[in-house]
């Protein structure tokens, strides 16, 4: 016999409860399972696919999703959805190092998109209106970027896959980045996406009409700059070698690679070699003798060596280290300032510590550098940064204001051979050219490496199969971009509209309970 024969009561009981449950939770599935597919669309704009023309309007499915649900509360969860699809898209290659851990920060992340989804179903919703469509083409890039910008507290990860750097090797759109960094390449991106939404939306020509303006405008800013705006002056050029070994385990034999490989320079006159990063995997002030090859090596090619140490320091702690070896010793160094979460140091170790029995997260933690600092080679200043620190706007700023004429990123991304983070990490170094008018190279130990002149405009690029040495000849013209001069203005900007959105959203609602409470009396 069954149980609902033996217990015919208890069984009506719970099927009862289970009636009343399903139908709640069922007709929400679908819509999350729509924003889940929607959400995922817009990685693929970004490296390795790199359908940069796909972000100009990818982002329109999970808006129309989100205005599709019954609540604004169901919106806002259909964007978090949706959102938290997108970041596991585009970082999906995290999961090799942290595991499960990717798909809680994945929805960790997204719900910072909930207010997003809220707005959005709120003003693109019944009654659709000219007025509303003005206020959601201006209302809901500040909301998406203002997410953006809390995401990229580095604690969080970092501001990896900012919708706006989706548009690395299209100079032309990425050229709203010198006004207003990646930010305002972001709202421009999110705001073509809404007024899209707008044209389908409309059923009038007038409201048709603005909603395709919007978008023909915000889409042609980064053109008009591009061509407008200040062309980088400077006629020299700078001979930069790129020495990219491989993934190689062994500390030792990665050294001896990478000094084999620059060993084929000689003769050839370069003006600066740079390994990639953790090259050197001994302590320089602590070894002379590996210094003191690396300054014969740097004698015989006839360039400066910037290499990358990651080594325990004389103190104790363990650096992510830019040294510059020249042709007498060490010239200079820098120490990596942004620590990579997890694949560096565990956040709240005591904690989350047990996470490192489990997964390739940090046995023990990085230290810490105090900031952005500038090497002289011959009469260049250049800006060394390390890795995961080249999606930082503001650390590439602050290398520009110190004078740096060149940019010089070092990775290693060998945890994520074969991968999207790979092209992804050395598409960062040409958004950051285009914010600060300064031109960019970056070496990846195992690939990819890259370099772009100060315009974004791509010079070289070794995938992550190539080994050996790529000489760039890189051209020094640099400009003072709007950005460089005036900062985060767009960040401050978006909480400002966010801000005043929410305001007056509250003052609005409480004035139709002051006017349902008068016409009740």
């Amino acid at each position: 016999m069954g149980p609902s024969v033996l217990f015919p009561s208890s069984s009506a009981k719970l099927s009862g409860i289970l009636i009343c449950m399903t139908p709640s939770v069922g007709r929400r599935i679908p819509g999350w399972a729509a924003a889940l597919a929607a959400g995922a669309l817009p990685g693929l704009a970004f490296p390795a696919p790199s359908w940069w023309w796909l972000a100009w309007f990818g982002v329109v499915p999970l808006l129309l999703v989100g205005r599709a649900a019954p609540t604004s509360g169901q919106g806002a969860v259909r964007a978090w959805w949706g959102v938290a699809a997108f970041v596991l898209t585009t970082q999906y290659w995290l999961v090799t190092s942290v595991g499960p851990v990717a798909a809680v920060l994945a929805i960790g992340l997204g719900a910072l998109w909930l207010p997003w989804g809220w707005l959005a179903h709120r003003l693109l919703s019944a009654p659709v209106s000219t007025g509303r469509t003005c206020a959601a083409v201006m209302v809901l890039p500040s909301a998406w970027v203002a997410a953006e910008a809390v995401r990229s507290w580095h604690p969080l990860g970092g501001p990896w896959a900012s919708l706006g750097a989706s548009q690395w090797n299209q100079p032309v759109t990425l050229a709203s980045a010198a006004l207003g960094g990646v930010w305002l390449t972001s709202f421009l991106v999110a705001a073509a996406n809404t007024a899209i939404v707008g044209v389908i939306l409309h059923r009038d020509v007038v409201g048709r009409c603005v909603a395709l303006g919007s978008m023909l405008a915000c889409a042609g800013l980064g053109p008009a700059w591009y061509l407008l705006g200040h062309t980088p002056t400077g006629g020299a050029t700078v001979r930069v070698a790129l020495v990219q070994t491989g993934d190689i385990a062994d500390s030792t034999v990665r050294q001896v690679a990478s000094e084999a490989l620059t060993a084929t320079l000689a003769g050839q006159r370069p003006d600066l070699v740079v390994w990639g990063e953790s090259s050197v995997g001994q302590d320089l002030a602590s070894r002379p003798e590996v210094l003191a090859r690396l300054t014969a090596l740097s004698r015989r090619v006839g360039a400066d060596l910037l290499v990358n140490v990651d080594a325990r320091a004389p103190n104790g702690g363990i650096y992510k280290t830019a040294v510059l070896v020249g042709e007498h010793g060490s010239l200079g160094s820098y120490r990596k300032t942004r620590l990579v979460p997890f694949g560096e140091y565990v956040p709240l170790r005591p904690l989350l510590g047990r996470i490192t029995r489990d997964t390739k997260a940090a046995a023990e933690d990085r230290q810490r550098g105090s900031g952005p600092v500038v090497l002289r080679v011959d009469s260049l200043d250049i800006g060394p940064l390390i890795s995961y620190e080249a999606t930082f706007s503001d650390l590439a700023r602050g290398a520009a204001q110190l004078g740096a004429g060149l940019l010089v990123y070092q990775s290693s991304t060998s945890t994520f051979q074969g991968s999207w983070a790979q092209p992804q990490l050395a598409s960062q170094p040409a958004v950051r050219a285009v914010e600060v008018g300064r031109p960019a190279v970056h070496v990846g130990l195992s690939g990819d490496s890259s370099a772009f002149d100060a315009r974004g405009r791509r010079l070289a690029w070794c995938s992550s199969e190539f080994r050996g040495v790529i000489m760039v000849s890189v051209p020094l013209g640099s400009t003072t971009t709007p950005f460089q001069r005036l900062g985060d203005w767009v960040q401050v900007t978006v909480f400002v509209v966010v801000g005043g959105a929410g305001a007056y959203t509250v003052f609005r609602r409480q004035r139709i309970a002051r006017v349902k409470h008068c016409v009740n009396e």
